[in-house]
């Protein structure tokens, strides 16, 4: 049966909700499932903006049919082609052979990567540039290139008319939809940090590319953001902006101190949560602590990219950093996190060298700096180390004021 909701009197969501995937690209944990939004513009001319995930395939083409109620399909704008948002692309095409398929040249490259067609499809691309206009009847649409948000071919389109920006994985989230397709009908508060989690780990390692989009935009008047997954914005758009702005600069959102720790057999553990307390004793609110080992990294980074102040504690493992504790930080490096201070505990029962790995590990990273004094533990604190650890506090609390 068709699910569809107008958006406007002209634009319907076509999107379909997946509530059974586990992992989004294999790698997420999305308890919430997530959605994949597609957008059909009924015009003179009709457009569908991208299409979903080949799962949804029978959800989608039911909902296609319903909203273009008999009338042809003239265009087809694929403004990303990561396959959760291009799956179906070829049954498109095959189905209305006379469409028009607009998008980057780079995109055009790309599509024949993933798809062999039974017939020459030359002739029904239109290829656009930054800046190119495609008019369909009242509404005109608007192309900007977005390169690298997240894949080189991405492109974000602007209905002039309506002042609808379709955003592509911009202003994206995990989550599955429930009836309520805007961020009005939610509470949104409640939503940032799977978008925060959505961006750190999937757009994250690109705040320059992201800068560049949001420089582009924020001329443009903008009333309602259609993503390719989660919630249409309409209320919230200066808040989104905003929280974009800080992640793609790497800016803290918050004042105050993450602390991830691995630990074995407890004494890692039972440092990282004296340290915990030492700071709260000093006045640190909103501290954090996640077990490296029981929590996905996906959650971590989002606070690593949130937090000002991340401290690291972990064992010495074959040499080097607890295996868990070293994934968590490669990945760190891998999303390009920068403008942070970092504070290191090392455990170490006869070869303790895990935090010069560690500090070798992130120093490369921009704008990162060190609080001097490593905390050093052979197999668990002794009373005359509290002296140290209440120092590594003050040191802490000293450089978050």
């Amino acid at each position: 049966m068709k699910n569809i909701q107008n958006i406007t009197s002209d634009l319907i969501y076509l999107g379909v909700s997946d509530r059974k995937l586990s992992l989004f690209e294999a790698v997420y944990p999305v308890p919430e499932g997530v959605s994949y939004n597609s957008y059909l513009l009924k015009d003179e001319k009709t457009v569908l903006f991208d299409t979903v995930d080949k799962h949804c395939f029978e959800q989608f083409f039911e909902n296609l049919e319903a909203g273009l109620d008999g009338k042809n399909l003239d265009y087809l704008v694929i403004n990303h082609l990561e396959p959760d948002h291009s799956a179906l692309i070829k049954e498109v095409i095959e189905k209305y052979k006379n469409i028009k398929i607009v998008c980057s040249q780079k995109a055009k490259q790309m599509l024949f990567q993933f798809f062999d067609f039974d017939f020459d499809i030359e002739n029904n691309f239109v290829v656009v540039k930054e800046g190119d206009v495609l008019s369909t009847g009242k509404h005109e649409l608007t192309f900007m290139m977005a390169p690298m948000v997240h894949w080189p071919e991405v492109m974000v389109t602007y209905d002039k008319t309506d002042k609808i920006i379709f955003s592509a994985d911009a202003f994206g989230s995990f989550g599955a939809l429930n009836g309520n397709i805007f961020d009005c009908e939610v509470d949104f508060a409640s939503k940032i940090d799977e978008y925060r989690r959505y961006y750190s780990n999937i757009v994250g390692k690109y705040g320059t590319q992201v800068n560049m989009l949001l420089n582009k935009a924020k001329n443009l008047e903008i009333k309602t953001i259609c993503p390719l997954h989660g919630l249409i914005l309409k209320e919230n758009i200066s808040n989104i902006v905003e929280y974009y702005s800080k992640w793609a600069s790497y800016t803290p959102e918050l004042n105050s101190v993450l602390i991830a720790y691995a630990s074995v057999y407890g004494g890692t553990q039972n440092s990282a949560e004296i340290l915990a307390f030492e700071l709260a004793k000093k006045g640190v609110k909103n501290i954090k602590m996640y077990d490296v080992s029981m929590t996905h990294y996906s959650y971590i980074l989002s606070d690593a990219f949130k937090y000002s102040h991340i401290v690291l504690a972990s064992p010495t493992y074959n040499n080097c950093i607890f295996v868990k504790m070293e994934q968590f930080l490669s990945d760190i490096v891998a999303h390009n996190l920068q403008n942070r201070t970092f504070a290191i505990i090392e455990n170490g029962s006869w070869a303790c060298n895990c935090g010069d790995n560690i500090k070798k590990t992130l120093e490369n990273l921009k704008d990162v700096k060190f609080i001097e004094d490593k905390l050093t533990i052979k197999s668990t604190l002794k009373e005359n180390q509290i002296s140290e650890l209440e120092k590594l506090a003050s040191e802490i609390v000293n450089d978050l004021k």
